[in-house]
């Protein structure tokens, strides 16, 4: 099944009334569900290369190019040169964090400092921490979860910013 197909597919659910579809073609497995005007396609190929599509019913699946600044950070297309933001720099440090004591996130997902938008972060620069002490939370479909300090010590950088998207292994906090 090819890309054109799984679009005709994502159209016709989110023109109808269904609510869920499923299509079985082999190894390959289509799941399309519609949840408040949204249509979520999951596709499951052969154990070897697994894939996974999610947009919402207008929008294509294929994801937004990136282009490469001269600085080596990837940057998404349309933001004008010298304006990367700071937790992409952080990122790039990331390779010489300059502790071994890194807090790294667990998962994909967007990174939230603190329980609500108007309460104060868990933890900030210079703030003493226990092991199991909750330092964030990242969301990831509509999940919240709890990321807990590894280390006892004190927070010496957060290296991500409240509500940046945040990548699987990427340096979060940095503990001395």
């Amino acid at each position: 099944m090819n890309i054109d197909e799984i679009l005709t597919l994502v159209q016709a659910v989110s023109d109808s009334s269904l609510t869920s579809f499923k299509l079985e073609q082999g190894d390959t497995v289509i799941s399309l569900r519609k949840e408040k005007e949204e249509a979520k396609i999951v596709t499951v190929g052969a154990p070897a290369a697994p894939a996974v599509f999610a947009a919402s019913a207008p929008a294509h699946v294929l994801p937004a190019p990136e282009t490469v600044a001269a600085s080596g950070v990837q940057v998404p297309a349309g933001v004008p040169a010298g304006q990367t933001s700071a937790p992409a720099e952080a990122k790039d440090a990331g390779t010489d964090i300059g502790s071994d004591k890194v807090i790294t996130s667990p998962l994909v997902g967007t990174f939230y400092s603190s329980s609500s938008p108007d309460a104060e972060p868990y933890v900030k620069a210079g703030d003493t921490v226990k092991k199991g002490q909750i330092l964030g939370i990242i969301e990831a479909m509509k999940l919240m979860n709890e990321i807990e300090s590894e280390y006892d010590g004190v927070v010496e950088a957060v290296l991500v910013n409240n509500e940046d998207v945040v990548e699987y292994g990427q340096p979060l906090f940095r503990i001395k």
